[in-house]
């Protein structure tokens, strides 16, 4: 028999609209952009497209490799960048035909400059190109915010499960045999969704232990255990965007039973809207958080600032905690990260040794705050290329770009030229930071460091601070997501829960 011609393609951004920057290519290219036969490069990684490339070979499909592209989360896309990438896809993917079906692994909340959905304008673009029956499987992000027309033009969608992301490959691998079953008339998928109007932070989003995602999201497992259930995918929305019908949800396949697939969705956005309460987290001032983190016996002790996360589409060039602790005269032994591009120009320029007068912080998007004036001495310098041990991008390699570590007392400053995402702890390990001598470390991420120092930390404080990326949405000035929501608005009468089905 002839293999099945599975083409694969992905454009995965998250966009934070409440930030000044913009996503252009220079960005998607410190991270990855693979055309044609260089997505086989992701082969091993940890990446959906792994997950995907190994069905194929244990099933006997062949991929046909279109576009491959990863930036970290950021400002909207340009339309410059989305366009090219786009067109790429597209030409490819006309290029490729005929096919038995396509995988798109894509984020689900990214936004352009001109486009609010573009995961659902490149579903119809490719509609247009293979027609209505082929079989689309599009892999999201768990934060994705998923719309009505993802839902009509794909065959199914199928999220990430965990929270931190450690299951990319495997989302890749459910996505993958999903298609596998579609495109061999296996079974006939039929994809609901429901969403409640809950815009929160993530730092209590974890999908083990006893949050409420976890609760929802063992009970979407136990549904997939049913015969005419095909895929759960439970959704925290990324709450940094500001667009109509944002919300918490789910998204539930079944196999030809739309009646299921509705009753199962809407039943577990109702489960959102009960815990929606649980979704709020305890953040403190800097200096009660630095007083509590004292009374800790050893460390490191995590000072959160999500604020500031460029996991979540921030910049990373806040020196609110820095500025903070440096107030306090801060004493004990500390790491924190900066991205300042002249800041980093200027260390390198001195030389390491060297004593550096300067400015840091706020050079990106200075709507957040003031730069810092800080003296200190130059330890280390770096090209800033480091590899990814796991995540959403697993074994792939970025760059921080030309980068320092700038001694300021007690404190080591990484400071970056440009952002990446945080999973681990690879940005200080690549330069020389040891995060087990520290007594407190600043991690801007709300989740990541539940993984990366799980059997180091001794606490974790979230640490109240401006920015883009905040632990609570409650000052960031929401204007086209219709009110009411929560947590803006916490007791809703006759709420409803509309049910898209396809």
């Amino acid at each position: 028999m002839t293999a099945m011609r599975i083409g694969i393609g992905s454009i995965f951004q998250e966009s934070n609209q409440f930030a000044a920057t913009q996503t252009d290519l220079t960005l998607f290219r410190n991270s990855y952009v693979h055309e044609g036969d260089a997505l086989f490069q992701l082969a091993g990684t940890d990446c959906e497209v792994a997950g995907i490339l190994a069905v194929c070979e244990e099933e006997g499909a062949q991929p046909l490799p279109l576009l491959a592209a990863r930036s970290v989360s950021g400002g909207v896309l340009t339309d410059a960048c989305y366009t090219e990438l786009k067109e790429i896809l597209l030409s490819r993917l006309r290029a490729s035909l005929p096919l038995d079906g396509l995988l798109l692994a894509m984020h689900g909340s990214m936004v352009t400059a001109s486009q609010e959905d573009p995961e659902g304008d490149i579903l119809d673009a490719v509609r247009r190109i293979v027609g209505p029956v082929l079989p689309i499987v599009m892999t999201l992000d768990l934060h994705a915010h998923v719309t009505p027309r993802m839902v009509t033009q794909a065959t199914a969608l199928v999220s990430f499960t965990h929270y931190p992301h450690d299951d990319t490959y495997s989302t890749g691998e459910r996505g993958a045999s999903l298609l596998l079953q579609a495109a061999r008339g296996e079974v006939t998928p039929v994809t609901a969704l429901a969403k409640v109007p809950i815009i929160c932070g993530a730092c209590n989003g974890q999908t083990a232990g006893d949050g409420p995602m976890a609760h929802l999201t063992r009970r979407a497992r136990q549904l997939e255990q049913e015969p005419a259930v095909l895929s759960v995918s439970c959704f925290q929305v990324h709450p940094y965007n500001d667009l109509p019908g944002m919300g918490c949800g789910a998204v539930v396949v079944t196999d030809n039973d739309p009646a299921l697939a509705a009753n199962e969705a809407q039943s577990l956005a109702a489960e959102f809207w009960e815990r929606r309460r649980a979704f709020e987290v305890e953040h403190l001032p800097v200096a009660e958080a630095v007083d509590r983190g004292r009374q800790v016996e050893g460390g490191p002790v995590l000072l959160v600032d999500t604020a500031d996360c460029a996991g979540g589409g921030a910049p990373g060039d806040s020196v609110a905690l820095l500025s903070e602790l440096l107030a306090l005269g801060l004493e004990e032994p500390t790491l924190l990260m900066v991205v300042d591009p002249a800041a980093a120009q200027a260390c390198a320029h001195a030389g390491i040794g060297q004593t550096v007068s300067l400015q840091v912080g706020y050079s990106l998007d200075p709507a957040w705050g003031e730069p810092v004036a800080v003296s200190g001495t130059v330890r280390r310098l770096s090209d800033g290329a480091f590899r990814y041990d796991g995540g959403l991008f697993g074994g792939t390699w970025a760059s921080m770009g030309l980068s320092a570590v700038l001694q300021i007392g007690s404190i080591e400053l990484l400071v970056m030229s440009q952002p990446t995402y945080d999973w681990g702890d690879e940005q200080f390990r690549s330069v020389g930071m040891d995060v087990r001598r520290a007594k407190f470390i600043g991690v801007k991420n709300p989740m990541n460091y539940r993984h990366a120092y799980r059997d180091l930390m001794k606490a974790a404080l979230i640490v109240d601070t401006p920015g883009p990326t905040p632990a609570h949405v409650r000052n960031l000035n929401f204007e086209r997501m219709q009110r009411p929501f929560f947590p803006l608005d916490d007791a809703i009468p006759d709420l409803e829960i509309p049910v898209v089905v396809s």
